[in-house]
């Protein structure tokens, strides 16, 4: 039974944009916070941004001020908008969900996952 389910990834050039969805279940939805983490082959996987239904946003670094994580409670659904797009920024991206608040940019935090969506930035 799937619970989360990922939209939006693809290629893009450097510089450019891609928002990423994120249908939740009802039941998921509920969880305090949802996040977005991303993965690349032969690293650990890490934060990039997550939402509290206390409205409270919290973004890795090498992201701030380029990615914007939001979230529509009548589609059940969690965005990400990511802007100015850098070749670092490739990875399999996955949205996850968590019943431990606050929340927290940490992917041990998260008990529900996604299957991922690819994004591939070329500089």
């Amino acid at each position: 039974q799937v619970q989360l389910v990922e939209s939006g990834g693809g290629s893009v050039q450097a510089g450019g944009s891609l928002r990423l969805s994120c249908v939740a279940s009802v039941r998921i939805f509920d969880d305090p916070c949802m996040g977005w983490f991303r993965q690349v082959p032969g690293k650990e996987r890490e934060a990039v941004a997550t939402g509290g239904r206390d409205g409270i946003n919290r973004y890795a670094d090498s992201v701030k001020g380029r990615f914007t994580i939001s979230r529509d409670n009548t589609k059940y659904t969690v965005y990400l908008q990511m802007n100015n797009l850098k070749a670092e920024d490739t990875g399999r991206y996955y949205c996850a969900a968590s019943d431990i608040f606050p929340c927290a940019l940490t992917p041990a935090r998260y008990q529900e996952w996604g299957q991922g969506t690819q994004v591939t930035v070329s500089s």
